[in-house]
């Protein structure tokens, strides 16, 4: 085994940082950060003045001895999976919002029937509102996120069955 394996270093996945360039230049994006348990890779797009794609792994620092607050996490997480099979997932980094404006009514609460191409929430990423439909028509069965939450990309967001 050479020293590098040894000491743990990092693999770069070439496919996941194109895949993640052409999602920069999908979305119009200026930078994307993918987290994969110790692994974090960051893809920013040189701004005001190029197109070149800088490509750069972001550092990372271990998890901190006392952790409580991942602990508390946990339970969320071993249950979404199980929802999240029939998941809609965020195509972006960005802020969920479940109606169009404060006080409206939810797009698509829990029980409620939508058809393929309904919006059922909205987000926000850089101050441009991004819909976020419904790939086939069905029954909301959870709604995985609150209004006004972060959310990762690939993030599941709303289950539709």
């Amino acid at each position: 085994m050479n020293d590098k394996a040894e000491k743990g270093a990092m693999q770069v996945d070439v496919q996941l940082v194109r895949d993640l360039a052409a999602l920069l230049d999908d979305t119009n994006l200026t930078e994307i950060e993918v987290e994969d348990g110790d692994r974090k890779i960051r893809v920013a797009r040189k701004v005001g003045g190029g197109n070149g794609i800088a490509y750069a792994p972001a550092p990372f620092a271990a998890a901190p001895v006392a952790a409580p607050a991942p602990a508390a996490a946990a339970p969320a997480e071993t249950a979404a999976p199980a929802a999240a099979v029939n998941a809609v997932r965020s195509p972006i980094v960005g802020t969920a919002y479940l109606a169009a404006e404060p006080g409206a009514a939810p797009f698509a609460p829990i029980g409620s029937t939508v058809k393929a191409g309904d919006t059922v929430l909205i987000v926000e990423a850089m101050k441009v509102m991004n819909a976020i439909t419904a790939p086939n028509a069905g029954t909301v069965k959870a709604v995985l996120v609150d209004n006004g939450q972060p959310v990762e990309y690939d993030q599941p967001l709303i289950v539709i069955e």
